[in-house]
């Protein structure tokens, strides 16, 4: 089966031709190795994930690099974040744009490295598994948002058709369980899985982490710790609220939700995708797939998400604000297929308390429609279309 396009290639293709070094981060088996190997044929090409590899780059880095002696691709940099400050002093030495190009799938040790040794010499791209509209591209068209839900979007899913299940459970196992055991000192590893499935059951929800802490038994500051931990290898991602210019009637604590709905579905202990429909949590699974929709279209772009929720103490709230400049698009998110006017009660509200909203959407299972008062109906397939580049700089 020939490779699904990425959508990020454009991007990736002209910063290579702008910067020395591109690193590309994202989670484990969203596609970073396959994207760089595929398409930038002629990079020489090392894994630190090779245990030997790995030791030879920290016992003499220097040697480690001197291999390379033409553009490399140097997979999990993670691994050794000192070789970070000897690729600074390559690079400036021999001034080639495109001469490196890093993957990561784990922030915390990674951004600080950056920051430090490398800041002006790296453009970073974050890529996140396959994007509906990949797959569609690609000629991969499921029946269902319940389907997509099911299934979730690691490449392997769809490029060697392994049975989903079986793929969630093995990355839970092999990288949820392995990476957090490496950076997290579990005495109770039971305690780790029964937090997970509790953020799996409120996904889409304002986080309390007080809340949480009662129900697994530990106290809130290391609930706050394994979610900064859960971010950083990116399992879940935040969405944080917006509260520009409204003051103190605003809900300023974050949002949850998981970088592949996949393997939220999986933690659900959801077996076939005939449940999703029948699960009590079945909006927030389809919010969580439209919010990462939504997420994924900004990254292809090499662009920061921009992307908010916004609840007020009074209990108007927008699911989505994507901050277009100086706009505010609002965006709402039912998984019903049928469309009715109290589905838009956010929206409205919405738009008369901004003065910056110039535009509002209703993301669902149904027809697209353009209402007379600039909103706009549109299907969860083509959430990319809201995210059509416009030309502003963001």
């Amino acid at each position: 089966m020939d490779m699904i396009t990425r959508k990020i290639l454009n991007e990736l293709k002209l910063l290579l031709s702008e910067y020395p070094i591109v690193t590309i981060l994202g989670p484990r088996q969203s596609g970073k190795t396959t994207l760089v190997r595929d398409i930038l044929t002629g990079y020489q090409y090392s894994n630190l994930e090779d245990p030997e590899t790995r030791q030879f780059a920290i016992d003499d880095p220097k040697a480690y690099l001197a291999q390379f002696r033409s553009k490399t691709i140097i997979d999990e940099i993670q691994r050794v974040p000192e070789l970070l400050s000897y690729l600074q002093v390559l690079v400036d030495k021999e001034k080639v744009n495109g001469r490196f190009i890093l993957t990561g799938s784990h922030q915390l040790k990674l951004q600080e490295s950056i920051t430090q040794s490398l800041a002006g010499r790296t453009a970073i791209l974050t890529l996140l598994p396959l994007s509906i509209s990949e797959l569609l591209i690609s000629g991969f068209n499921s029946d269902s948002f319940e389907e997509y839900c099911y299934k979730g979007f690691l490449p392997r899913v769809y490029d060697q058709n392994i049975r989903s299940k079986t793929v969630h459970s093995n990355y839970y196992q092999t990288y949820v369980e392995r990476d957090v055991r490496q950076l997290i000192n579990l005495k109770n590893l039971s305690l780790f899985e029964k937090f997970l499935k509790l953020i799996a059951g409120r996904v889409g929800q304002i986080f309390d982490a007080s809340s949480i802490a009662n129900e697994v038994g530990v106290d809130s500051k290391t609930i706050s710790h394994w979610i900064s931990i859960l971010e950083a290898s990116f399992i879940l991602f935040k969405l944080p609220a917006y509260f520009e210019n409204f003051g103190k009637r605003v809900i300023k604590s974050p949002k949850y939700y998981f970088m592949d709905v996949g393997l939220l579905t999986f933690m659900l202990g959801i077996e076939k995708k005939e449940q999703i429909s029948r699960d009590p949590l079945i909006g927030n699974i389809f919010e969580n797939l439209v919010v990462l929709e939504c997420f994924k279209e900004r990254y292809n772009q090499g662009k920061l998400a921009n992307l908010y929720y916004f609840r007020d103490s009074n209990g108007n709230e927008v699911d989505l604000v994507y901050q277009k400049g100086p706009e505010l698009v609002a965006i709402e998110i039912k998984s019903a297929a049928t469309y009715s006017k109290s589905q838009l009660k956010g929206l409205k509200k919405f738009s008369e308390i901004s003065n910056k909203c110039s535009k509002s959407y209703l993301v669902y299972n149904g027809d697209e429609i353009n209402l007379s008062d600039n909103t706009s109906l549109i299907n969860f397939r083509n959430v990319f279309k809201i995210f059509k580049s416009t030309g502003l700089t963001l």
